[in-house]
């Protein structure tokens, strides 16, 4: 890349503001608050508001972050005449698991969660040879309607909270930690923002929950900001401050056409946001964090699969150099019942994935998890 084009890739637009049409309805009522919504400071000022000692926070986050305790009579070092109302302002119940599958030998589990107010929204525990990835929602249903997902279809009820983020996380942890899950004992190592909603649209309580991975335990899980992957369909604006957080989360950019034509079609936002600006954005962030972004792109049979679409997402993804800032995640696409769009042929996805590769593209074909068990983001929910 030249000088002078590499030079016009890294300007930078001011943020634009984004759209009414992103939040959540008005008038809901709010999730209880929890430990997982504050910080440090924040926990124990609400303490303190409730007439209760302060320093309890620190053994309450302890008890919720480190022990994965959620049985407040194991709460010993709390006296007992104030276990209960230390408890109850900290550590109120947020979700009730209503349906679990498993798939995979009982290495892949989905749980269907019911919110307070009745939301449904779903997590996936994926356990691999060395890690444990879980896939959390950040918001109940989503309003980016692209037609080929089972959450767009029931457009979006409203935002999740920091903590109902986080206790989806907590919730596999204290399972693998109790030997619940197949292979014995173990631990959450990596979280993706895959599951319902679009992270971008809920973005404050979305990076305080990453937030609360990374922080050390007791004030949060002590994880590592390179294995949290926040997937988003191309909020631009979001991107950009994403990359000015300071915390090298893995970008993943849900791009699945490397035309405008096609991608207004099956992104929506594309027609306020078109796929130069939003691979110029994911661009950016590699270059300011130096962290290489993922581009994921659902295979979905002869609509977007085409060898030429092959040739043109490498020479998008290239126009921005070649030192290996992007890496392609190919995505046999979860199929919907009665939805037009079905997963591409075996020989369509090996072409494609040569093509790019022949580019010096960086690709890999992800591995389907619990296609049985309707792992489609959103599937569950809308049986019930």
């Amino acid at each position: 890349m030249s000088e002078e084009t590499q030079a016009n890739h890294a300007k930078t637009e001011p943020i634009k503001t984004l759209p009414l049409v992103f939040d959540e309805p008005r008038g809901r009522k709010k999730p209880p608050r929890h430990l997982a919504d504050l910080d440090e400071a924040g926990r124990k000022e609400l303490l303190t508001q409730a007439g209760l000692p302060g320093f309890r926070a620190k053994q309450l986050s302890n008890h919720y972050f480190a022990r994965l305790v959620d049985d407040p009579a194991e709460m010993t070092d709390l006296p007992a005449g104030q276990r209960d109302e230390l408890v109850s302002a900290l550590l109120p119940n947020l979700m009730t698991p209503l349906r679990t599958l498993q798939a995979d030998k009982g290495k892949t589990v989905k749980t269907l969660w019911k919110l307070f107010d009745g939301a449904l929204v779903e997590s996936v525990l994926m356990r691999y040879p060395g890690r444990v990835t879980m896939c959390v929602s950040s918001q109940a249903g989503c309003g980016m309607a692209c037609p080929f997902c089972a959450t767009g279809a029931g457009g979006l009820q409203r935002n999740m909270s920091t903590a109902e983020i986080v206790e989806q996380v907590v919730a596999g942890a204290r399972a693998l930690q109790r030997g619940e899950v197949a292979g014995g004992p173990g631990r959450v190592s990596n979280v993706v923002f895959m599951g319902m909603g679009e992270p971008m649209a809920n973005y404050k309580a979305m990076i305080a929950a990453v937030r609360r991975f990374v922080e050390p335990a007791p004030a949060g899980l002590g994880m590592s900001a390179r294995h949290i992957t926040v997937s988003t369909v191309g909020l631009v604006p979001r991107m950009r401050q994403l990359a000015e957080e300071g915390i090298p989360v893995t970008l993943a950019l849900s791009l699945h056409a490397p035309d405008d034509e096609l991608r207004n079609e099956l992104v929506p936002i594309n027609t306020r946001f078109s796929v130069a600006e939003t691979v110029e954005a994911a661009w950016n962030y590699a270059n300011v964090t130096k962290r290489r972004v993922s581009i994921e792109y659902a295979m979905m049979r002869d609509i977007n699969d085409q060898a030429w679409r092959a040739d043109l997402l490498a020479d998008v993804l290239n126009s921005y150099g070649d030192w290996g800032w992007v890496h392609v995640n190919l995505i046999p696409l979860n199929e919907v019942p009665g939805s037009q769009f079905t997963r591409s042929r075996e020989e369509d996805m090996d072409e494609f994935l040569r093509r790019l590769e022949a580019k010096g593209i960086a690709t890999t074909m992800r591995d389907t998890r619990g296609d049985e068990i309707d792992a489609a983001c959103g599937q569950l929910a809308a049986t019930e």
